[in-house]
């Protein structure tokens, strides 16, 4: 079974994604409904899931997990997602990190925002186990 993490759950896991065999995903959103939903779709089909509620988590997590790729929610308070997202990507050590940015906001403005600061791809809540998938699929293997 994937090991999953919240941020109330145990620390098991941590460490470098090398010699890692399951990608690790990283969801960061502020909505606890939206985490859970993404941890089970994900872990369901045995991918390691880390969660986080704010970029400031996020960012912590980044370092100790090293996941394989990350989503992020766009609208959260304190750091926002494209904040959160400039940070991941101009950091030379985890640039490379695929991040797949989650919004209810579909504008054009919105998605040209997110490709100025680096992310990957778009994905509009609410979002199908599916597009989840492919997603994952497309970035982290």
């Amino acid at each position: 079974m994937a090991k999953t993490e919240t941020p109330e759950r145990s620390q098991a896991g941590e460490g470098s994604s090398e010699g890692r065999t399951t990608p690790c995903i990283l969801v960061v959103d502020d909505s606890a409904t939206i985490r859970r939903s993404a941890e089970t779709m994900l872990s369901n089909e045995g991918y390691q899931v880390v969660t986080a509620e704010n970029g400031f988590e996020a960012l912590s997590k980044i370092t100790r997990h090293r996941p394989s790729m990350v989503f992020v929610d766009i609208m959260m308070p304190r750091l926002d997602g494209y904040q959160t997202t400039a940070i991941i990507k101009n950091n030379p050590e985890f640039r490379d990190i695929p991040v797949v940015m989650l919004t209810s906001k579909d504008g054009l403005f919105d998605r040209a925002r997110g490709r100025v600061v680096g992310s990957d791809q778009y994905l509009t809540k609410p979002f199908t186990r599916e597009e989840l998938l492919v997603a994952v699929k497309q970035y982290a293997g």
